[in-house]
């Protein structure tokens, strides 16, 4: 089992970058692949970003493509989301979550029920 802590977010004006990161407990870290999923006040959870094990092979939602790079230090056992050219419909609570399963097919990676754990979410406010 691993646990979640989101940090980073805040507000921000439009144009302007943030850097999410999110700190995993336990010592599987570097087994598991990471994501990254927004939720805007009234909106479902969405997916954004997903780094493999090694962080080799990554996958971004449409509108996090050229904006957005996902990252992970398995040293640290943290994962991060650089976010750039922030548009004030990036605004939402932004959560990192875990995927155990070392077989997740490709359709299913930016699918919520792919990721056992979740962290709490750190809020990200973009002004315009």
């Amino acid at each position: 089992q691993v646990q979640l802590v989101e940090s980073g977010g805040g507000l921000v004006q439009a144009g302007d970058s943030l850097r999410l990161s999110c700190a995993a407990s336990g010592r599987t870290f570097s087994s598991y692949a990471m994501g990254w999923f927004s939720q805007a006040p009234g909106k479902e959870r969405e997916f954004v970003a997903r780094a493999s094990k090694g962080s080799g092979t990554t996958y971004y939602t449409d509108s996090a493509k050229g904006r957005f790079t996902i990252s992970r230090d398995n040293t640290k056992n943290t994962v991060y989301l650089q976010m750039n050219s922030l548009k004030p419909e990036d605004t939402a609570v932004y959560y990192c979550a875990a995927d155990p399963n070392s077989r997740t097919k490709d359709s299913l990676k930016t699918s919520r029920d792919s990721y056992a754990y979740w962290g709490q979410g750190t809020q990200v406010t973009v002004s315009s």
